[in-house]
C-alpha cells in the first residue's frame, strides 16, 4: 500500500486508476464493499486501485466545533484498504478552497487529472463539490464529457439501516463493542505505545501495560476482554483484560488504558500494542480495597478466556 499525498493536479502514471472518494474512517462494512468493488474491477482493467480521501476530515475545516473525534488514524485505513486490495490511498488536502470548488471542476481537476480515473466507484447517495451540489448523476454526466464511468452502490445495511462511521462512533461511545465490530466486520482495535505507570498493577499480582493511545475515539469507561498485538505482530493475539478508566479505588484522575495481557510475561515498556476490543465484561467500578479488586480482576480473567475462546478471532 502506497500512501500519495496529491499537491495539485499533477497526473500520476497510474495505469488508468479505478477509483473511490470518500472518508473512509473506520473501513467499515460499506466501506468494505466499495473498496472490494474498486479492487475487483482495477484488477479486470489491469488498473490501478485507488481510494481517494481527505485529510483533515472535512468537519475539521467546515465546522470544527462540531467535528467528530475520528476512528482510525491515516495509517490505519491504509492497512486496512490494503487487505482488500486498494493499491494506494491518495490523500487529498481538504481546505475552504477545495470546499468551495465546484463539482465538475473537482471532476476534472481531481478525479481525471490528478488520478487518473477510468472508473469512479461511490456510494450511491454520494455528494461533493461546492455546495455538496454533485450528486451521482451529476458525475455521470461530468464523467460522460471526461471519459471515465461510474458505478453508483447501495448502502450496506445493519438491522435495516445504512453502516455508517457515525453508528460505529455511537456504538464505540456507550461501550458496545460487540456492535460496534458487527458494523465494522471486525473488532474495534486502538494503537499506541506502552508508557511507565505507576507499577499498581504489578503490585496486585496483575501487572498491566499502560497505552498512550494514537487512536482519537475510545470505548465508555469500563472492563474489556480484549485481545493484543505486540510490535506489529498482528498474527500473534495474545488474550487480555482492558481496563479504560478513571481507577477510583486508588482516586486516580484521568483516564487511562491498561491492558493485562493473559500468559505473558515480556516487558512491554516502550514497544506497540495493538487492543482489539472483543467483549465488554462490565462497568468500572469503586471496591472497598485492593483485595475485593483482586478477586474482582480473577473474575475478570476468567470471563475473559471463556469468551475470548468462544468468540474466536478476527481483525487487523
Amino acid at each position: 500500500m502506497e500512501i500519495v499525498r496529491l499537491d495539485g493536479s499533477r497526473p500520476r502514471d497510474w495505469s488508468a486508476a479505478v477509483v473511490s472518494v470518500g472518508n473512509f474512517d473506520g473501513v467499515h462494512r460499506g466501506h468494505q464493499a466499495l473498496a472490494t468493488a474498486v479492487a475487483d474491477e482495477a484488477h479486470t482493467r489491469a488498473a490501478s486501485a485507488v481510494v481517494l480521501t481527505f485529510d483533515p476530515h472535512p468537519s475539521r475545516i467546515l465546522a470544527p466545533e462540531r467535528a467528530p473525534a475520528t476512528l482510525m488514524t491515516l495509517e490505519q485505513r491504509a492497512e486496512a484498504l490494503a487487505t482488500l486490495g486498494i493499491d494506494r490511498l491518495a490523500v487529498l488536502p481538504f481546505t475552504r478552497e477545495l470546499a468551495a470548488e465546484p463539482a465538475e471542476s473537482f471532476a476534472k481537476r481531481v478525479l481525471l487529472e490528478a488520478v487518473g480515473a477510468r472508473e469512479v466507484v461511490v456510494g450511491a447517495n454520494f455528494r461533493f463539490g461546492r455546495g455538496r451540489a454533485g450528486d451521482v448523476s451529476s458525475l455521470r454526466q461530468y464523467g460522460a464529457r471526461l471519459g471515465f464511468e461510474v458505478r453508483a452502490m447501495e448502502p450496506v445495511l445493519d438491522e435495516e439501516a445504512p453502516i455508517s462511521s457515525t453508528r460505529v462512533r455511537a456504538a464505540i461511545a456507550r461501550g458496545d463493542v460487540a456492535a460496534a465490530a458487527r458494523l465494522l466486520g471486525r473488532p474495534y482495535f486502538v494503537d499506541g505505545a506502552v508508557v511507565r505507570g505507576e507499577g499498581r498493577g504489578r503490585s496486585l499480582g496483575f501487572p498491566t501495560a499502560n497505552l498512550e493511545p494514537l487512536n482519537e475515539t475510545l470505548p465508555a469507561a469500563g472492563v474489556y476482554a480484549c485481545r493484543c498485538s505486540v510490535d506489529g505482530r498482528h498474527t500473534d493475539r495474545f488474550a487480555a483484560v482492558v481496563n479504560l478508566g478513571r481507577r477510583p479505588t486508588f482516586g486516580a484522575a484521568g483516564l487511562r488504558l491498561e491492558a493485562h495481557l493473559l500468559d505473558f510475561s515480556e516487558d512491554l515498556y516502550g514497544r506497540s500494542l495493538r487492543v482489539l476490543f472483543e467483549a465488554r465484561l462490565r462497568d468500572e467500578e469503586r471496591f472497598e480495597g485492593p483485595e475485593s479488586l483482586v478477586e474482582q480482576i480473577r473474575r475478570d480473567v476468567v470471563a475473559a478466556r471463556g469468551l475470548l475462546e468462544k468468540a474466536g478471532g478476527n481483525g487487523l
